[in-house]
């Protein structure tokens, strides 16, 4: 279904997409320092309800903004950075108590890619803590809200990003995601996210460097402002052995997409979804289907999908575990103790059926982009919930018995290394957004991203900012 845009009341620029906000820099229509002050106005009209941007940094940001080159990709453009990823001289915390008071000397190398483009770091966003888990809370800051209607989550890891882009606090805001960080807070806050390939977007590697599972990657408001971010945040770095150089997703988004073939499933022939969920996907599908974008009913061959995802996250989560400090891990939430614990237990005969059971998989979304371009599914199976339970315990009549039981629709690009974009394309009878996820063929982001706008358009959902829809 649609609904009436909410009103939107902070600066008149915070209302710009980012492509426009990055041309009226450059043609000298509107200064860096105008846009770092009209954010953190709206940083400060918008915090007290959604607690998105947790640690605001606004003398760094002023002080970058008197040296920048308008010539730069991003030329000047205030951006969120999600507080697992550090930056020189601000409060960096992984959302643990154990790192409350870190202030990192050094930034990642993605934050400062991002700077050698352009952009300006307005702040930290909020995630759970380190990174693990899709409701948005740690003891450091606190819950972040849904702004569609602040009694709700606003989904995770990503969820001061998602949460803050929908009201207009930043143009663009990075992420990460192993399980749908990305994605599914996109989708319960009506923005997109997308996750690029492994090595798509260099970072700064880690005691993993060699895991595929994680990445970092773009979020904003539109399909075009998501690629802009994404030219900005790739490039190879040796640090990172993963990565790959790439650029003009900008330019590949916005040309026509020609014949587009869409493979749909609602719920990839095992996973559990709510009725209004289902509409609200087959509905916007059927609206934008035309005589040159088929949408087709498709169940891809996902045998042993869900064990495959634990049993490798495990892997990857024991062993961070390796170097993690005893004074910070005795900090962690149950649930991520658990989680580790989990990975502990793993046999060598759990991991080669994990490997064994991901190349199936991947060979099976081989055999759809024979003759699909895209595979459309849902992020999760159902809307939000109230932000103080941290998962559900049942998902349309199935029982859930942890906080991954819920996210099984993004296990399956996770695991075969596609890129992946949650795209909005309506709402639930009671307001709240939902997210379309597009899944493309290897390091196929410039034509999921075309697809992803030719759908934009024919839904024609508004993508300027809200004001949050306060609620008790």
């Amino acid at each position: 279904m649609t609904r009436a845009k909410p009103a939107f009341t902070g600066p008149d620029l915070c209302g710009l997409s980012a492509c426009d906000a990055v041309k009226a820099l450059r043609a000298g229509e509107v200064s860096a320092s105008e846009l770092v002050a009209a954010s953190l106005t709206r940083i400060n009209q918008t915090s007290p309800a959604i607690n998105a941007m947790v640690t605001p940094c606004p003398e760094r940001a002023n002080t970058a903004a008197q040296r920048l080159d308008q010539t730069s990709l991003l030329a000047g453009l205030p951006i969120g950075i999600k507080d697992l990823t550090p930056v020189a001289g601000v409060r960096t915390t992984w959302g643990s108590a154990a790192f409350a008071d870190h202030v990192p000397e050094r930034s990642d190398p993605l934050v400062t890619r991002l700077e050698a483009r352009g952009a300006i770091v307005m702040g930290k966003t909020n995630t759970p803590e380190m990174g693990a888990g899709a409701n948005t809370f740690n003891a450091v800051f606190g819950a972040t809200r849904n702004p569609w209607d602040t009694r709700m989550n606003a989904g995770g890891s990503s969820g001061g990003a998602a949460a803050g882009l929908a009201v207009g606090e930043v143009w663009l805001s990075h992420g990460s995601d192993f399980g749908g960080s990305l994605r599914t807070p996109a989708s319960y806050c009506g923005v997109v996210g997308l996750r690029p390939t492994p090595g798509r977007v260099a970072s700064g590697g880690g005691a993993d460097s060699f895991d595929p599972f994680g990445v970092e990657g773009p979020m904003a408001r539109s399909v075009s402002d998501v690629a802009l971010f994404l030219d900005a945040m790739t490039g190879f770095d040796p640090l990172d052995p993963l990565s790959y150089p790439g650029d003009g997703f900008l330019d590949a988004c916005q040309r026509d997409a020609g014949p587009v073939r869409v493979a749909f499933s609602d719920d990839l022939g095992q996973l559990p979804v709510t009725a209004e969920i289902r509409d609200v996907l087959t509905g916007a599908l059927t609206r934008v289907q035309a005589s040159d974008l088929t949408v087709t009913e498709h169940r891809p061959k996902l045998p042993g999908l869900e064990h495959a995802f634990r049993t490798l996250r495990g892997v990857s989560m024991w062993t961070k575990a390796q170097v993690t400090p005893k004074r910070v891990s005795d900090h962690f939430k149950p649930t991520l103790a658990a989680n580790i614990a989990q990975g502990g237990t793993l046999t060598v005969d759990d991991i080669a059926q994990a490997n064994i059971t991901r190349a199936r998989s991947y060979a099976s979304m081989m055999d759809l982009f024979a003759t699909h371009d895209v595979l459309a599914c849902p992020v999760t199976g159902l809307a939000p919930l109230p932000v103080e339970i941290e998962y559900p315990t049942e998902i349309a009549g199935h029982p859930a018995r942890d906080y991954l039981d819920w996210l099984g629709f993004a296990f399956l690009a996770t695991l075969t290394g596609l890129p992946a974009l949650s795209l909005p394309v309506g709402f639930t009878p009671s307001g709240l957004p939902v997210g379309l996820q597009l899944i493309g063929p290897p390091r196929g982001e410039a034509r999921l991203l075309q697809i992803a706008r030719r759908l934009e358009q024919a839904l024609a959902l508004s993508a300027t900012p809200i004001d949050p829809n306060i609620t008790h």
